[in-house]
């Protein structure tokens, strides 16, 4: 039952939207077509951010810069009470989304999920955001052409994020 309504629910919604319009004698198909060119108006726009960001991420895990950052990092990290192993987790998170869940699903498969490094893993991208991914989109949709200090702020609720995730983490499994 649950899963013939959740089949149902988008062309309920869509019948629903559609006699709405008819109740109120507007044109169905124009405003479907009017949205619809609305909506690849917005993905021209947002479309050339990302690409660069998708380019950026696989070219930095290509040339090893991830890996490398990665073992500089591990020090601090591990004085702070963060898992080196989610260095690279927490530098390709803010960039992209697809690139922070392979390293997670790697970091998950290496080490297991319920392991410290998992756990931590699992939480932190459940608590952070694809930072320079929803700027670039959002920013981008409403042609807003400085982002000030939007990424400055962004990126501190980021490490706010991986170190509460760290955390709590060590609070609630241990170490």
């Amino acid at each position: 039952m649950v899963k013939y309504l959740s089949e149902m629910a988008v062309p309920l919604l869509l019948a629903l939207a559609a006699l709405a319009a008819l109740r109120k004698q507007q044109d169905v198909y124009g405003l479907l077509t009017a949205g619809a060119a609305e909506g690849l108006r917005n993905l021209a726009t947002i479309l050339p951010t990302l690409v660069v960001l998708l380019t950026a991420i696989r070219m930095l895990r290509a040339s090893g810069a991830i890996d490398l950052f990665s073992r500089w990092l591990a020090p601090v990290l591990h004085a702070v009470g963060i898992p080196p192993e989610c260095a690279a987790l927490m530098l390709v998170r803010p960039i992209s989304g697809s690139a922070a869940l392979a390293v997670g699903a790697e970091l998950i498969a290496a080490h297991g999920a319920d392991s410290l490094v998992g756990r931590t893993a699992a939480v932190m991208l459940g608590s952070t955001e694809t930072t320079f991914y929803a700027i670039g989109v959002y920013f981008g949709a409403a042609e807003v052409k400085s982002t000030r200090y939007a990424v400055p702020a962004a990126l501190l609720a980021d490490l706010t994020g991986f170190f509460t995730a760290a955390l709590f983490v060590r609070l609630f499994f241990g170490s």
